[in-house]
């Protein structure tokens, strides 16, 4: 997956959020309001979501965090690697019953 550049993410995030304090000043212009919801759909495109205000906390969560690590929270994965099996593994084949039992 190809991430943007931070830089962009920062400006674009900076100007999403300076249109979001307009537009609550004052909802009733229709100018600030498509200025606004402009700013909203070039950081969706930026950070591959469908909403603004979830593409505004991806942004901040991928400006603090290194591309690797926003990278596993994308896709699900945990944070850390450390893998722990319990118990022994469970295979088909095995036949559970004891010798006396046959």
């Amino acid at each position: 997956m190809l991430l943007p550049a931070k830089a962009e993410v920062a400006r674009q995030l900076r100007r999403y959020r300076a249109w979001e304090r307009v537009m609550l000043a004052s909802p009733g212009d229709r100018t600030v309001r498509a200025t606004f919801e402009d700013a909203g759909y070039t950081l969706c495109v930026l950070m591959g979501k469908r909403c603004a205000r979830e593409a505004a906390e991806a942004a901040e969560r991928y400006l603090r965090s290194s591309a690797v690590s926003y990278l596993q929270e994308q896709n699900g994965h945990p944070r850390t690697t450390a893998v722990v099996h319990r118990g022994p593994p469970v295979t088909a084949a095995v036949d559970r019953r004891s010798p006396a039992g046959r």
